[in-house]
């Protein structure tokens, strides 16, 4: 979350799979936050096949679990789009 996607790419190179980029603290935000967030990580993604959609670090203790869960099936859902 503290580099983006495209810079990441730009520094380790296009054909290269990189993870991320979810701030963990975005997960204490509430549900439409999340969901602003998580299209913001996709859209800066696009449909590359060398994405896989995480968390930028670990998962704070504070954490609501449903919050997690949220973000997988916001994940799945806007990746059908």
């Amino acid at each position: 979350w503290r580099i983006g996607l495209a810079d990441a790419w730009r520094e380790i190179g296009e054909d290269k799979v990189i993870q991320g980029n979810l701030d963990p603290t975005v997960l204490l935000s509430n549900p439409q936050e999340i969901r602003r967030h998580v299209q913001d990580i996709l859209d800066q993604a696009g449909n590359r096949p060398g994405h896989i959609f995480n968390l930028g670090h670990g998962v704070l203790p504070q954490t609501p679990v449903e919050h997690a869960v949220a973000v997988v099936e916001m994940v799945h859902e806007l990746s059908q789009r």
